[in-house]
């Protein structure tokens, strides 16, 4: 059912498009040598996926597992570096601009481990680019940041959603209020240049005045970025099974009040928005413009990890729950190193979808989009959105469509209303595992 922009703000977060579950086992399976032989191979991303945390979080749907066997660790670094051959054969020379190490959470793994990590990464090719990577309150030790910073880390992002513990474990994630305030000031003694705090806002229980205090407590650690995600509860998650899935205007009122609240403290403090989510200090350089998610491709390593050229994305599959991310994991770690040389799932974008995905990508930014650059690049007029412009969330300013304020708010609810009918039915025909 396509979404409606009168509906829910929350309808979906559009961070990738088209999403994982719009994934389809490719059969036969394209070389990656073939996938990559047109492609432009000088200002790549590179991702890297640990499949790890110490929890899983009630409100997570990433692909991860919590507190793995030590032995399962290591055999998944080990068939890291088989994948990481094969790619880096399939690749040839190419160039990366940035990168990130996520999951789950990279700082799981132990220090010795992350130096491994890194070695991988230097084996094709990728040394002292601009990284990022993330870590959580109970892993941000000493000497695992003493390994990023070894190995030029730039970025170090920690979600600590609340600096409420009874905030935090009504959001599924049982924390300590002491192991973030100590997992922050390693942070900061570790002198990572950029550091990023996560909050979540619609928690349980949560008001105006807990907000303003998380608020408040993340401005004293005076971060160079900020992300304020509202809370979804999904399907098969922590959060899903306790939860109903009745739409509940209340909380979406909510939820409302409080992006706006957080928005507000945040520009007041000296920060600027760049989406619905993201707000970095102005005073604050972005990463080099040398690499641009609208144009230029990623490689993604690990399972778990996504990859992109301008006609084909693709992964391993997707799993949310439980056992659906042991079964694929497991799946992954019994591959013969020769499979790496293949695409396994994916989805392929014929014009319309590069149209479209380039135009989600960039209306929900708040820079907008430049009709000169969709010109240029397609050859085409850039869509009309009336529907848009007759709510007041989109405005027209000479060579740049963006999103108003409120267009920006509710942009949960514009980026499902821009999926294609084509990845929307893929998505909805998806069997959760």
């Amino acid at each position: 059912m396509r979404p409606v922009l009168d509906g829910s703000p929350y309808q979906g977060y559009l961070y990738a498009y088209p999403h994982k579950t719009a994934y389809r086992p490719l059969r036969p399976r394209p070389l990656l040598r073939d996938v990559w032989a047109d492609e432009v191979r000088d200002a790549l991303f590179l991702y890297v996926h640990v499949p790890f945390c110490e929890m899983r979080c009630g409100f997570c749907n990433l692909f991860t597992r919590s507190r793995p066997p030590a032995e399962q660790v290591r055999a998944y670094l080990r068939q890291l570096r088989n994948e990481v051959s094969a790619v880096a054969e399939a690749l040839g020379p190419a160039t990366f601009a940035l990168g990130a190490i996520g999951g789950g959470t990279p700082t799981y793994l132990e220090a010795s481990e992350l130096d491994d990590l890194f070695d991988l990464l230097a084996s094709v090719g990728a040394t002292r680019i601009p990284l990022a990577v993330e870590t959580s309150p109970a892993t941000a030790t000493p000497d695992r940041l003493a390994v990023l910073m070894a190995h030029g880390t730039e970025r170090v992002s920690i979600g600590v959603q609340s600096f409420l513990d009874a905030e935090a474990h009504a959001a599924g994630r049982p924390q300590r209020r002491s192991d973030v305030d100590r997992a922050l000031s390693a942070i900061r003694d570790a002198q990572v240049p950029v550091l990023n705090i996560d909050l979540i806002y619609g928690i349980p229980g949560q008001t105006a005045s807990t907000w303003a205090l998380s608020l408040v407590e993340t401005l004293r650690w005076a971060p160079e970025e900020v992300y304020l995600y509202p809370l979804y509860v999904r399907p098969l998650t922590g959060l899903g099974r306790r939860s109903s899935s009745v739409v509940d205007e209340e909380w979406d009122r909510q939820r409302l009040s409080l992006y706006r609240q957080g928005r507000d403290t945040l520009r007041a403090a000296g920060y600027e928005q760049l989406s619905m989510r993201h707000f970095r200090m102005a005073s604050v350089a972005g990463p080099p413009a040398e690499y641009d998610c609208q144009d230029d491709g990623m490689v993604g390593l690990g399972c778990g990890a996504r990859s992109y050229t301008g006609g084909l994305h693709y992964s391993f599959d997707y799993a949310v729950s439980v056992s659906g991310v042991r079964a694929v994991l497991d799946d992954y770690l019994q591959r013969p190193a020769s499979d790496f040389a293949y695409a396994e799932v994916g989805f392929r974008l014929d014009g319309a979808e590069r149209r479209r995905r380039w135009l989600v990508k960039t209306l929900l930014r708040s820079e907008g989009v430049s009709v000169t650059a969709w010109e240029a690049r397609f050859g085409v007029p850039l869509p009309a959105l009336t529907s848009l412009e007759a709510r007041a969330w989109l405005c027209v300013a000479g060579d740049r469509v963006r999103l108003t304020e409120e267009g920006l708010a509710h942009s949960d609810a514009i980026g499902p209303w821009l999926v294609s009918s084509a990845v929307r039915t893929a998505m909805e025909e998806y069997a959760p595992r």
